[in-house]
């Protein structure tokens, strides 16, 4: 038997990096999973992968900062497979990058609308189904960005910070729904998303990470997919209201991950998009 039996899950950003790994996982674990991501062509082959290894799965494109994409997504998980249980608000970028002076107030609107109002939206739109459905679990991406300062660039951590809080603020409006709420803080992850501000291999970018945090190699997608199963699984039917660091030991001791040169003034969109 699987975690996730007979649980339907929605995953956003599951393209690539940790929602693509996560969405494999969940899919292993006997979820049926919605895979939702504006990246029509790494979304459709997540989904041929999962049915490939037998799982069950279907992509919506989805702009996570539009709420008809939202809504339209969770619909689609009810309309697909009877329910949802599950919400990974995970999709996320870099966004407003440089120095506060210098960033555009329309970089900084444009990264609160996909890491904060992105996540507001699922949790909108994920309370209703998982009420009539008598409960459910809603996971989101925040941060070690948003626990200390250094840890990345303004908007995203003010963005994730806001996550943070705003996980617990609802828990306590939907616990008597049986509808726990928690995110998860990333330290320093191989995705392609940090591989970004890198340039260089993914070799070289591996040894980077590996230097900043007490556990000295770089965090993996699988390693926060491990921590998002255990949130959608009924392992966790008494944990609500948290906020589940996953950074190597980086928020007890770590250094900056610091990329080489100043950083430029411009805004940094989903991975798979080349840079503005």
């Amino acid at each position: 038997m699987g975690r996730l039996d007979g649980k339907v899950a929605v995953i956003t950003g599951a393209a690539s990096g940790i929602g693509a790994a996560t969405a494999r996982r969940f899919c292993r674990e006997g979820a049926a999973v919605v895979v939702a991501d504006l990246n029509d062509a790494g979304g459709r082959a997540v989904v041929t992968e999962c049915t490939a290894a037998g799982g069950r799965a279907v992509f919506r494109r989805t702009d996570v900062s539009a709420e008809p994409d939202v809504a339209a997504a969770i619909a689609l998980a009810v309309e697909s497979y009877g329910r949802l249980d599950v919400l990974f608000n995970n999709a996320g970028l870099g966004g407003a990058l440089g120095p506060i002076d210098e960033t555009p107030v329309e970089d900084w609107d444009r990264t609160q609308a996909v890491l904060l109002r992105a996540v507001f939206l699922g949790m909108k739109h994920a309370v209703p189904r998982m009420r009539a459905g008598g409960g459910g679990s809603i996971i989101s991406t925040a941060s070690v960005a948003g626990l200390r300062g250094g840890a990345g660039p303004h908007a995203y951590s003010a963005a994730k910070a806001a996550v943070i809080n705003l996980t617990r603020s609802v828990v306590l409006e939907v616990a008597k729904d049986h509808i726990r709420v928690n995110c998860i803080c990333p330290g320093g992850i191989h995705t392609p998303l940090i591989g970004q501000r890198f340039p260089g291999s993914d070799e070289q970018l591996a040894q980077i990470l590996s230097t900043v945090q007490p556990l000295q190699r770089a965090g993996t997608p699988d390693d926060i997919a491990a921590m998002a199963l255990y949130l959608a699984s009924d392992e966790a039917r008494f944990v609500t209201g948290t906020a589940m660091v996953v950074d190597g030991g980086f928020t007890a001791g770590g250094s900056q991950i610091a990329a080489p040169g100043p950083m430029p003034t411009e805004y940094a969109g989903p991975s798979f998009e080349p840079r503005e």
